[in-house]
């Protein structure tokens, strides 16, 4: 009899499964090129511009296509509407982020930029709920950053009018963001903000190499070759200087005191209820260590372009500060609401952001069966949303290519909103620093252009400055110099 009923119960179970595989719907794939044994469609790619091969094949395809990267299926969106239709439309479909390798080695899966699911959302709750605790979009931010405009002119002004290195004007967004996570400012010859600084840069660079995309795509292969490696041993030397940073705070700062930086508010979390332990000290570093390399490098890079690109558009320059002369007397200190009366400047620094397409694409990942764009994705599809297709979408921008403000101006020069201006992506997981980087380089870059006059070195020409990207985790500008000549209206 035992037998029997154990036959019967096996039966069923199999039944069940049966019926379980006929309901679900089998994946419907959207076109996409004919892929190769073991190197799938990496043939059909241009290593140093991948995205304008992949915006290339959407002309071919569609703007939702399936490309495969190696073995790695993934489903590519370009253009403005599939790519606001999956990024607002989808909700938490497009949630998650696929398992890159490198960074599961470096994250492990936590963190706030490359984590998923609870710690993921964990991670951003707290992010978002103590920067504006912490005054960002406000006055209390401003003012800091103000601060460190100061401190940025007081540098250029010791080059009097003499070339400086481009990666100069970094350090002030740099320490705008460590002032935020650590509660503190760094002096800029301070060893400490000098170590972190270039191991950033390394870091940033070393991301973009051909041997990490290598080793994501074939990450068996990477570690044979040990590609990981050198990338892995910067990381770990950042890890040691925020590790002293976290103990120094926690030293500093007495258990259920004031939250005065990001950091503090982690510390407490950790020190509260957590039984799930989304805040070990593991989850804290991951996430004051995503902090740090994205804070620091997409504004840092951003600011450096508007000032290149000023040096090369002097036209454009001219009129930027014309409008500051004009709508700000002499001795006003700015402030973020200023932006809505310099709607010249306000265009520039928006197309700015556009033009440059700093950061190309972030990788998604379905958190369930998906339809997107009449097509179905099963769950753990990973998904590349082109950002860069958006920003430089033909459907919706007069001169794609070209560096035009007037794209953000109507006919009587009053600014204009663009919906297809997402440099900070959208949805679930849009950018958590976007406020503070939209009030950072306003600021910023007002303050500079009030304050000088941005030029090529002696013997070059506008014509002769590098506007080429140089290969990194972004489309950061190549390494240069500039002169600032001092205005007197700004001084």
């Amino acid at each position: 009899m035992a037998p029997l009923l154990l036959g019967l119960l096996g039966l069923l179970g199999v039944w069940a499964l049966l019926r379980a595989r006929a309901r679900a719907p089998a994946p419907r794939w959207p076109p996409g090129p004919r892929p190769l044994p073991l190197i799938g469609n990496l043939h059909l790619l241009r290593l140093s511009q991948q995205e304008h091969s992949l915006m290339e094949l959407a002309e071919q395809y569609g703007p939702v296509l399936t490309v495969h990267f190696g073995r790695q299926r993934t489903v590519v969106l370009s253009g403005y509407e599939a790519v606001r239709e999956a990024l607002v439309g989808s909700g938490r479909a497009l949630a998650d982020r696929p398992p890159v390798p490198i960074f599961q080695l470096i994250q492990g899966g936590r963190g706030v930029f490359f984590s998923s699911g609870a710690p993921w959302k964990a991670a951003r709750q707290l992010t978002v709920r103590t920067l504006h605790g912490l005054g960002v979009g406000r006055g209390p931010v401003a003012s800091k950053i103000l601060r460190e405009l100061s401190c940025l002119v007081g540098q250029l002004d010791q080059h009097g009018g003499r070339p400086f290195p481009l990666a100069l004007l970094g350090w002030a967004p740099c320490n705008i963001t460590f002032t935020l996570l650590f509660g503190e400012r760094f002096d800029y010859q301070d060893p400490v903000f000098v170590a972190l600084l270039g191991l950033i840069d390394e870091v940033m660079v070393l991301l973009g190499s051909p041997g990490l995309q290598l080793f994501n795509l074939y990450p068996r292969l990477g570690a044979l070759l040990q590609l990981h490696r050198p990338v892995l041993r910067k990381i770990e030397e950042v890890r040691a200087i925020l590790r002293a940073l976290l103990a120094a705070r926690r030293a500093s700062s007495p258990p259920g005191g004031p939250v005065r930086s990001y950091v503090d508010a982690l510390i407490q979390q950790g020190q509260g209820r957590d039984p799930d332990g989304l805040f070990a000290e593991d989850n804290v570093v991951a996430c004051v260590l995503d902090m740090v390399m994205a804070g620091t490098e997409t504004t840092s890079a951003t600011l450096q372009w508007a000032a290149l690109l000023m040096a090369k558009h002097p036209g454009v320059q001219g009129r930027v500060q014309e409008e500051l002369d004009r709508v700000l007397g002499p001795g006003q200190l700015l402030r973020p609401e200023d932006q809505h009366s310099l709607p010249y400047t306000n265009a520039v620094l928006h197309e700015v952001q556009r033009f440059i397409t700093l950061l190309p694409h972030a990788p998604r990942c379905t958190a369930a069966n998906t339809r997107l764009g009449g097509y179905l994705l099963p769950k753990g599809t990973p998904v590349v949303p082109l950002l860069s297709s958006v920003l430089l979408d033909k459907t919706q921008w007069e001169t794609p290519h070209q560096f035009n403000p007037g794209h953000f101006l109507d006919s009587d020069g009053r600014f204009v909103k663009r919906e297809a201006f997402l440099p900070f992506s959208a949805g679930r997981r849009v950018c958590v620093g976007e406020s503070l980087a939209r009030t950072e380089l306003f600021l910023l870059f007002a303050g500079l252009l009030r304050s000088f006059r941005l030029r090529p070195p002696p013997g070059l020409g506008p014509e002769d400055l590098d506007s080429v990207p140089t290969p990194a985790f972004t489309m950061r500008p190549p390494a240069q110099l500039l002169c600032a000549a001092p205005r007197p209206q700004g001084h």
